[in-house]
């Protein structure tokens, strides 16, 4: 049998794992012109900025936004494993833990017929709780840059999506690409909820990334 002090301390060296990988991450953006998580990605011309691997920094940035998401589950288990040694009547290992991942952080108000959004299956009121690697745990501000990073790193490359539609949860699959309409998605606005961070319309999101970068 696996005692706590066992599973704390198997969090613990997954935390530092965590920890050195973000770390990398970091050095990373830090190598392309000490670029970080909303650094500008264009020059003031709107052309790729050709003093960065754009590639490796939205790279850098979708993973740092994992990592942080992973490295936030685990301390949180870590805590309760923690009080779980000082008082072994805690741990309840079967017991599922809160967390706010599970949470929706945008509503679809509209999705355009025949775009990206509809061939996903996406429907009015659906409420976004994952989308890529993303959820309401990523969006630390009002800025839409991890969303804008994701999906610009997946055009013509799907994204699964977890939505929930009257209340059960539903499991798509997107990929954002050119078609007869704006952008690359075609959800026609995606509506900010209470307590969440993420705002905006996901065509104005597209519309933002449509310039590829060069060679």
């Amino acid at each position: 049998m696996v005692s706590p002090a066992d599973v704390a301390q198997a969090l613990i060296l997954q935390k530092e794992s965590i920890e050195a990988q973000l770390h990398d991450q970091a050095s990373i953006l830090s190598s392309n012109a000490g670029s970080t998580l909303d650094s500008p990605l264009i020059d003031a011309d709107g052309f790729p900025r050709a003093d960065i691997d754009i590639y490796a920094v939205r790279n850098a940035r979708i993973r740092i936004i994992e990592l942080r998401n992973d490295l936030a589950a685990v301390n949180n288990n870590l805590a309760i494993a923690l009080q779980a040694v000082f008082d072994p009547a805690l741990a309840l290992p079967d017991t599922p833990q809160p967390s706010t991942s599970g949470k929706p952080f945008a509503k679809v108000d509209g999705v355009s017929p025949g775009s990206p959004a509809a061939e996903a299956g996406l429907q009015r009121g659906d409420l976004v709780v994952k989308f890529g690697s993303l959820t309401q745990q990523s969006f630390s501000s009002s800025s839409l840059k991890p969303l804008v990073d994701v999906v610009a790193a997946h055009e013509n490359r799907s994204i699964p999506l977890k939505v929930l539609r009257s209340d059960h949860a539903v499991f798509l699959s997107l990929t954002p690409k050119s078609w007869g309409g704006r952008g690359l998605l075609g959800c026609v606005h995606l509506h900010r909820l209470a307590g969440c961070s993420i705002k905006g319309c996901a065509d104005a999101i597209s519309s933002r990334i449509r310039l590829r970068d060069k060679g």
